[in-house]
């Protein structure tokens, strides 16, 4: 038994390392590799594991994992702000995709009662999927990465009271066993519901206070462990999902102060479960059915991915969506997903749909899948792209002929501020941002500030580069910063140009242009910070000044030693230790700053 568990693992990692990296390199992420792992692997192909049933059955952990860190992010008070995207949209977005895929159904041929269970089983999307597919990109804060998590939510909650109902709509089975088996369903459901919110708020705090005063990583470890498989498998005996039990127990967790190490517990079981969860979606594909019905599998999958984009689109529409978070989110949400498994069983389970039309949805849901990821890329790399150059079309605004002293490349957070002295000293200044979404933004607070393309020379000479004394390049691009840069020197050499460096690299790039007055974003407020800091430690506010004060001189001068190996990185690193050994040495050199570090108890540093 033990060879068997071990080697079934082994055939599990063998699998993911050596496909899942080829579709990365491929440019079409992990999901699409570990699904199609999950095919070789599976009795539809190799038959390396046979019982796929029992690993989906065990790899629905990592959904509940996930749920899990999704709760951990979602502060109550941001889910009351969602509410109207969660209900509002999601119930719309699910009525529209239900009454779509169902009338498809019933034309097919298919009862009324199987046609709904049909259309609601496809229309729900893969939670997953769509998460890690955004995950991937980072676009989860994005607006259209909220509306697809709210519409995902929805989803798994509407799932609930249906996979109670299927039983009920199997022939006769109302009339035969009454109403009360419902209500009592319902009854235990609620209960569960309400214990574990009620239990986890005045409970789950305390018993991550006890774990975390042990100072024992692993007790911390299985506290988070107990908590989420606990909370999961409450539901579960509720007759509720699993993961909605997980996304509780993570939401009430989210103000804790425990949060980011409950987080960090987690991730590796989360990753490597959701991984698994794929592999068993492809295992469980039977792939022989397109062989022997290719026309009709794919025929059918072809008509559900569009379908779902089309009702998709249409929700978004009259949600007052715009049309490309709309386009955005047909794409994503195209697919079927892990619940229509569950209700699409259940429903073979109480006779209601026959096992080799189940069979067959079942590879079409999984189909569904892998295009996602595919179809997802081709949007980003063509649809986007159209969206992209439509808004750059919009005509570069007209700068004034009275030309300030002082031009403003780049208007975020950096040139902002900049911005905000200048004017309170009334001294003039153009803005050029490439921006124009941030150049909306900036002036509905007032300020002025132009959409435009400072690399550009046209528009340089528009805003007064000419006559103008000074050009500040606070572009955070290093890219854009350089482009803009060479521009300036070689048209406007008159120009005094002062820039905002990213970091040591984008400052090098910098000095070998040539600029002399360069200000690396991120080192004041390092600096400051680390004064404040030793004075928290008991050093006084002069001696902590006077610490600062030494070691911006001495980077300074490191940072010219190390322009001058730009580009051979065996000498930039071995005059970073250098320069390391040499603050050491000029800090216990100086007498005051070693009085003072010897003075802290050993127990703070």
């Amino acid at each position: 038994m033990a060879i068997d568990l071990l080697l079934n693992a082994l055939i599990f990692l063998a699998a993911a390392v050596l496909i899942v990296p080829i579709f990365k390199r491929l440019g079409l992420g992990e999901v699409l590799g570990y699904l199609a792992a999950g095919v070789v692997i599976g009795p539809s192909t190799l038959a390396l594991v046979a019982d796929a049933e029992a690993v989906l059955q065990f790899s629905q952990v990592g959904i509940v994992f996930l749920l899990f860190v999704i709760g951990l992010e979602l502060k109550p008070s941001r889910l009351r702000v969602m509410r109207k995207a969660v209900f509002g949209f999601g119930s719309l977005q699910v009525a529209v995709t239900t009454t779509l895929l169902s009338l498809a159904a019933w034309w097919l041929g298919l009862s009324p009662a199987a046609a709904l269970v049909v259309g609601f089983s496809l229309g729900l999307c893969s939670t997953p999927l769509v998460l890690q597919l955004l995950g991937e990109r980072k676009e989860l804060q994005t607006r259209h990465g909220r509306n697809a998590f709210a519409l995902l939510l929805f989803q798994d909650l509407a799932a609930i009271p249906v996979l109670a109902i299927i039983p009920m709509l199997a022939a006769d089975a109302l009339l035969a066993d009454g109403v009360m088996p419902l209500l009592e369903g319902v009854l235990i459901a609620v209960g569960a519901f309400l214990g574990l919110i009620i239990g986890g708020r005045y409970l789950l705090r305390p018993l991550f206070h006890y774990a975390a005063a042990t100072r024992s990583r692993e007790v911390f470890a299985g506290t988070v462990l107990l908590v989420v498989i606990g909370a999961a498998l409450l539901m579960e005996l509720a007759g509720l999902s699993m993961a909605l039990g997980a996304f509780i127990a993570g939401v009430l967790l989210a103000d804790s102060k425990y949060r980011h190490n409950i987080e960090a517990d987690i991730e590796p079981f989360r990753g490597l479960l959701l991984g698994l969860f794929f592999m068993a979606v492809g295992m469980t594909a039977d792939i022989r059915l397109i062989a022997e019905k290719p026309l009709v599998v794919l025929g059918l999958t072809l008509g559900l991915v569009l379908l779902k984009a089309l009702a998709m689109l249409v929700a978004a529409r009259v949600h007052g969506t715009g049309w490309k978070d709309g386009l955005n989110l047909g794409v994503l949400l195209s697919q079927g997903g892990e619940f229509g498994f569950v209700l699409l069983s259940a429903a073979a389970t109480a006779a209601l749909l026959n096992q080799s039309l189940v069979s067959l949805l079942i590879l079409v849901i999984s189909l569904s899948m892998a295009t996602t990821p595919l179809l997802f890329q081709l949007h980003v790399h063509g649809i986007r792209r159209l969206f992209a150059r439509r808004r750059t079309k919009r005509a570069y605004d007209t700068l004034p002929d009275d030309a300030p002293q002082i031009i403003i490349a780049g208007f975020g957070r950096f040139g902002q501020i900049m911005g905000r002295a200048l004017q309170g000293l009334k001294i003039p200044y153009t803005v050029l941002d490439i921006n124009a979404d941030q150049v909306e933004v900036v002036r509905r607070y007032g300020n002025q500030v132009y959409f435009g393309d400072a690399s550009r020379i046209d528009l340089l000479k528009a805003a007064g580069a000419d006559r103008a004394r000074v050009l500040v390049v606070a572009v955070g691009d290093p890219e854009a910063s350089m482009r803009i840069v060479g521009q300036v020197r070689r048209q406007f050499p008159h120009l005094q140009l002062y820039a905002r460096a990213r970091n040591r690299h984008h400052a090098h790039l910098l000095m070998r242009a040539g600029i002399t007055h360069i200000v690396r974003e991120l080192l004041p407020a390092s600096l400051e910070l680390t004064r404040d800091a030793l004075i928290g430690l008991g050093i006084p506010r002069e001696q902590a000044q006077h610490t600062i004060d030494t070691f911006r001189p001495h980077d300074e001068q490191a940072l010219l030693r190390q322009l001058e190996v730009f580009g051979n990185e065996k000498q930039q690193i071995q005059t970073i230790h250098e320069a390391a050994r040499e603050l050491e040495a000029l800090y216990e050199a100086d007498e005051d700053i070693a009085t003072r570090v010897e003075e802290i108890p050993r127990w703070q540093r």
